[in-house]
């Protein structure tokens, strides 16, 4: 069989409207239910070559987070909240309790999101790539000079909706997130966290 367009499949691909969007995902796989979360500016695509090898032991959801992939938002207004809010209602819309959930970069933002404002959707959560903050603190002054570089160029030429999209996507980095130690304290699911040497976080 030909191996399946993730991110574009029409046979398993579905539209989820919430808080003003329409949140696209695929599922894969049966067993116990295990949510993909990408990072900044990525898509489903992302987890092209995790998605068939987890798709082998649990019911896999791969989503596009909102702003992004085939999840369309227009409006000027995004957040790390909006997008963990989001993927709680998407397991609620699917009859899912709980769910393992791995989250890479802005994705890793979200699992940790997702754990704290609605500590039932999550059963067990990986992050890879996850700050805390938007500053040279856990940032390396390479990436914030990268953002504020990209956003000063996008800014100043001619700005179609794909351009003013990555704007909002790259402002949203600039200045977030916020999670506080006590946020952290507050999740009481295990968490396995990673942290690459030479990453920009």
């Amino acid at each position: 069989k030909p191996a399946p367009t993730y991110g574009n499949n029409a046979k398993t691909g579905r539209y989820f409207a919430t808080n003003g969007i329409k949140l696209y995902y695929e599922i894969y796989g049966q067993g116990q239910p295990l949510l993909l979360i990408h990072g900044n500016g990525g898509s489903i695509r992302d987890y092209r070559y995790q998605i068939p090898y987890f798709s082998k032991y649990y019911k896999v959801i791969a989503v596009d987070s909102r702003s992004q992939g085939k999840s369309v938002d227009t409006s000027s207004v995004l957040n790390y909240e909006m997008m963990a809010d989001d993927f709680a209602a998407l397991l609620s819309h699917l009859k899912i309790d709980s769910a393992y959930v791995i989250g890479w970069s802005d994705g890793g933002i979200n699992g940790l999101l997702l754990a704290i404002r609605h500590p039932e959707k999550v059963k067990k959560l990986a992050v890879t790539g996850a700050n805390l903050r938007p500053d040279t603190s856990v940032i390396s002054p390479d990436g914030t000079g990268m953002i504020t570089t990209e956003l000063s160029r996008l800014k100043a030429g001619p700005q179609d909706a794909a351009t003013r999209n990555t704007i909002k996507l790259l402002h949203m980095m600039e200045v977030e997130p916020h999670i506080s130690h006590s946020d952290l304290h507050s999740i009481h699911c295990p968490v396995l966290v990673m942290g690459g040497d030479f990453d920009v976080i």
